[in-house]
């Protein structure tokens, strides 16, 4: 007799027991990894990685381009002063290449502290409520149903809640000054 991993069951020799029922899984949408670019006015370009695509310097500096293309054409006149950027501190965002872009495009940079998944605002304000809001417990049959359930979503959320991300920012800044850079949860 051998023993299969698989299933844990004796397979072979005398009175092999049938092997127990498997239920059929369903396959999901999968993962989606959404760049969401926003401000105080509210969502103002969103990116999804298409699959088997990893986010590089390259990548990320053709999106740069798309982004001030949307925001000439969502903020009219509103762009004379220049765009204000945060965004963490990923490989793709501190490679040399996406520096000289942000640079030619004309985006000051506020520095991003090292080591603070706390102060990214897409991560812990607006990404989490899509997740725990319009996406939790709900299974979707293809990558575009996923993707509208998302954007809806997202199309949604107005000017207030978008500028109370903004506002938590700072509050979680000035506690970590408060702190002395101390992590905060």
């Amino acid at each position: 007799m051998t023993w299969r991993q698989s299933n844990n069951q004796w397979i072979g020799g005398i009175a092999a027991q049938p092997a127990p029922k498997k239920f059929r899984v369903q396959k999901s949408a999968g993962k989606f990894f959404v760049l969401v670019f926003w401000g105080q006015d509210g969502i103002l370009f969103i990116d999804y990685l298409p699959k088997d695509q990893t986010i590089n310097a390259k990548y990320y500096s053709s999106l740069l381009v798309q982004y001030k293309d949307s925001l000439k054409e969502k903020r009219r006149g509103k762009v004379t002063k220049g765009v204000l950027f945060l965004h963490d501190n990923a490989p793709a965002h501190r490679a040399l290449a996406t520096q000289n872009k942000l640079e030619y495009l004309g985006f000051q940079c506020l520095d991003h502290p090292p080591y603070s998944p706390d102060l990214v605002p897409s991560d812990y304000h607006l990404l989490l409520r899509l997740k725990k809001k319009q996406l939790r417990s709900r299974h979707f049959s293809s990558d575009g149903e996923l993707i509208a359930a998302a954007e809806t979503w997202l199309d949604r959320q107005y000017s207030e809640f978008v500028l109370s991300g903004l506002q938590k920012l700072e509050q979680r800044i000035k506690k970590r000054i408060e702190l002395r850079g101390e992590y905060v949860e």
